[in-house]
């Protein structure tokens, strides 16, 4: 039971709460928000005590979760690692901080909309906390399931059509060597292009796969992953998956979806490679290509 339920949190998961899918998420949960609240009415209030409309008062109520969101961008922009690390697990922690906050905003501004002289109590604080919650996990319950369902169902889809074109097709291997430049002069090294499996970032590191002799061999490299991959743009089989992964096209077995984007199989190891949903457009365009 322990192990399902950590397999079930700790499985890939999108992460939404950038750019565009940002403002559509805090569009759908204001809309699903305002209309809960208006319709149905879900909790027992006293149009005496009201100070406007109840359409005002479930407007700001729906908007609330838009301010949230607006005041934690701030931490959402500055981590730009999340995305790739990002789990079922750690979206429902997200989500509960920001239901959470929710409750906290929706109890200071009763000030605002109702006219009772106990709002500033103990009683209305744990009142707007679970009724925050209440609402909160059912929608969000619904948005996380059908969102990563349809997710799911797309990359594994695409996933298929990909693996059908790449097996169509073999890529071929070059036989190039390409003088690679690192931060310490006496480091550079030449890469036998044949011979490269994979790259993966590791601080100002870069841990490179190699094949040898039927082997594996790691070695270490002082050289950004960014600046490994400038050096092999000339190289149209290696290309960039993910923030911390460079791949030789031409060792892939297999192409495998998920909710979070693609997973890549390579022949001679054992490695799972990610492609991040960032990276997709590129991944997609160098097998069709």
């Amino acid at each position: 039971m322990n192990f399902s339920l950590g397999k079930i949190l700790n499985t890939p998961y999108p992460f939404y709460f950038r750019g565009k899918s940002l403002w559509q998420f805090a569009l759908i949960i204001f809309l699903l928000a305002f209309l809960f609240n208006y319709f149905f009415a879900p909790f027992d209030v006293n149009p005496a005590e009201h100070r406007m409309d109840y359409f005002w008062i479930s407007v700001i109520h729906s908007a609330t979760p838009v301010l949230i969101l607006i005041l934690m961008y701030p931490f959402i922009y500055f981590s730009p690692s999340l995305e790739e690390r990002w789990t079922i697990g750690k979206d429902i922690l997200f989500l509960s901080i920001f239901l959470l906050l929710i409750g906290i905003v929706q109890f200071l501004i009763r000030d605002l909309i109702y006219d009772n002289p106990n709002n500033w109590s103990w009683g209305y604080f744990r009142e707007e906390i679970s009724n925050t919650f209440l609402v909160g996990i059912l929608l969000v319950g619904i948005i996380i399931s059908v969102n990563f369902n349809l997710l799911n169902a797309r990359y594994i889809k695409e996933a298929q059509i990909l693996e059908h074109k790449r097996m169509a097709k073999s890529i071929k291997k070059e036989n190039l060597v390409i003088p690679i430049e690192t931060q310490v002069k006496m480091d550079r090294f030449n890469l036998e292009v044949e011979r490269f499996l994979y790259a993966k970032a590791d601080g100002n590191y870069l841990v490179l796969h190699l094949v040898q002799e039927n082997a594996i061999i790691k070695v270490l490299k002082r050289i950004s992953i960014r600046d490994f991959e400038k050096q092999l743009r000339s190289v149209k089989e290696i290309i960039r998956t993910h923030r911390s992964f460079v791949v030789n096209l031409s060792y892939l077995s297999h192409v495998k979806g998920n909710a979070q984007g693609y997973q890549l199989s390579l022949k001679e190891c054992d490695a799972v490679i990610p492609v991040s949903r960032n990276m997709i457009p590129a991944f997609e365009a160098s097998l069709k290509n």
